[in-house]
């Protein structure tokens, strides 16, 4: 294929994703979900292409939308560390649709099945909009569609729970949104640019003239606490339970893998190629960032440790996974933040496994999402069992698995790091024992070989076994396969994550 139309894939994804959504509006609930899962595929294959392209080049590339320059264009740069996240982001988001389409018949309303799947092509829209964008101002509006997109993929069930989780999550990400916006009107004031490269070099101009100093730093402070109160970082968690926890199964695992991890991406890509990592350094927004993300691993974990209801354990967990990558930024190290990168790829792949595991376990179980309600729910699931069961090994930062090489990653980082490397030592440490406490519980309970009859259908569970929908066989047997891939064969995606990192000043 011609690599210079292959340079094209990138705008051909975002309005791919933007387009469908008006087609699956007009559709049958059937034709939308078969449109949705055709856009998804199409849009991974295409970023695989782009991929392959990146790779063979040995660089990265500006995209410029209607060839205008700056001020008055719009630019997509498109690296190895943005095609990678591109794929792997779609990978994950088709896994998790395909996983739960069983569960989506039963958990909203048939004839608002297709705004589901538009709600669904808008974020991931925005999601690879946020991974490729090369202007600040854009990158904004596409974290509001984000957001609507999100929020109603939330409130798609119809119930007092969601609707409420809804509320939260709205008031809270409209804070964040505003947040961001007020930082990138402060830097706009500053620079006169709103293309990231151009904002980097007048922001270097200001940081070696020593003025607007305290503008320069309020503009970091908003933007960094904005997306950090999108992505739920201690204490902005609030939302984060009752969203993950009471939403549908698709979204509860495509919430907690992608929504949060873009805009994480989006921080990374501020960090590098927006402020400048030697000016964010010295802002001294890592140290609040180390401070809250230690807090974030211990106050989730111990949340985790102390709920009864699965659903809800994994989405606290969540919290604590937000916190190691915030906990790495905070090292203020190039290795501290490959380390969070390697871990949103992890906690990605993870999660969404967590979450469509859980949901076999409790169909098993009389539809109880009590922990006390799901034993020996791994003997009548055997699949969902081992599922569940790689998920929490890998959460656990068991070897074999991605979550144990991330953690040796943070942990390789903080070496490094004289005055933060014992608290990041400790935290980690204290993290991976709470992790073992309520992920091995869980694991126990759902191997232990006594049944139980069902208050909710009056059924007797114990000896019943589950017939497992083939297709959710495929999605545990990928997800077992990705994480087994990120355990294993590391190193060459941390090369690659490191050269994509490297090309983003």
């Amino acid at each position: 294929m011609n690599l210079e139309f292959v340079r094209n894939f990138p705008l051909f994804c975002i309005i791919l994703t933007l387009f469908s959504g008006p087609l699956c509006m007009i559709s049958k609930g059937k034709t939308a979900k078969y449109i949705n899962l055709a856009v998804i595929t199409a849009v991974g294959v295409m970023s695989v292409f782009v991929l392959a392209e990146v790779c063979i080049s040995g660089g990265s590339y500006v995209y410029r939308m209607g060839h205008f320059p700056a001020p008055w264009g719009n630019e997509i740069r498109v690296g190895p560390l943005e095609a990678f996240i591109a794929v792997f982001f779609c990978v994950v988001m088709l896994l998790s649709m395909v996983g739960g389409a069983f569960e989506r018949k039963t958990e909203m309303e048939e004839s608002k099945e297709n705004l589901y799947y538009v709600m669904v092509n808008l974020l991931l829209s925005s999601l690879i909009a946020l991974i490729y964008t090369n202007d600040l101002f854009t990158a904004y509006v596409f974290v509001e569609i984000n957001t609507i997109s999100a929020c109603g993929m939330i409130m798609i069930k119809q119930n007092g729970h969601t609707l409420e989780a809804a509320v939260r999550y709205m008031i809270m990400s409209l804070l964040g949104s505003g947040m961001l916006l007020l930082g990138i009107c402060f830097l706009y004031g500053l620079t006169g640019h709103l293309l990231m490269s151009n904002i980097k070099e007048s922001v270097a101009a200001i940081a070696a003239a020593g003025t607007y100093h305290p503008p320069l730093m309020v503009a970091v402070g908003l933007m960094c606490v904005g997306l950090a109160i999108k992505s739920a970082l201690f204490p902005f968690h609030s939302w984060l339970p009752d969203a993950y926890g009471y939403s549908s199964i698709s979204s509860a695992a495509i919430l907690s893998s992608l929504v949060s991890k873009g805009y994480i991406f989006l921080l990374i890509k501020i960090f590098y190629r927006v402020i400048g990592f030697d000016v964010f350094y010295n802002s001294r927004v890592i140290n609040l960032f180390f401070v809250f993300g230690i807090a974030g691993m211990m106050f989730g974990s111990i949340s985790a440790a102390r709920e009864n209801n699965i659903r809800r354990m994994i989405a606290f967990s969540s919290v604590a996974q937000i916190g190691y990558i915030y906990m790495g930024f905070g090292l203020g190290t190039t290795p501290g933040v490959l380390a969070s990168i390697y871990h949103i790829l992890s906690h990605a792949a993870t999660k969404s496994l967590l979450f469509v595991a859980a949901a076999g376990l409790c169909e098993c179980s009389g539809g109880s999402k009590e922990l006390s309600k799901l034993t020996g729910a791994g003997y009548r699931n055997r699949m969902a069992g081992v599922a569940f069961t790689v998920g929490a090994l890998s959460m656990i930062g068991f070897p074999l698995f991605s979550g144990f090489i991330s953690k040796i990653l943070f942990a390789q980082a903080a070496v490094n790091e004289a005055g933060k490397m014992l608290p990041t030592l400790i935290a980690l440490a204290v993290s991976t024992i709470l992790n073992v406490v309520y992920f091995m519980r869980a694991v126990l309970i759902i191997y232990t070989p006594t049944g139980y009859v069902s208050s909710e259908d009056g059924r007797d569970y114990t000896r019943v076994q589950m017939r497992m929908h083939p297709e959710k066989s495929v999605v545990f047997g990928c997800f077992i396969l990705l994480n087994l891939a990120l355990g294993l064969v590391s190193q060459p995606i941390v090369e690659l994550c490191s050269r994509g990192l490297g090309m983003f000043s």
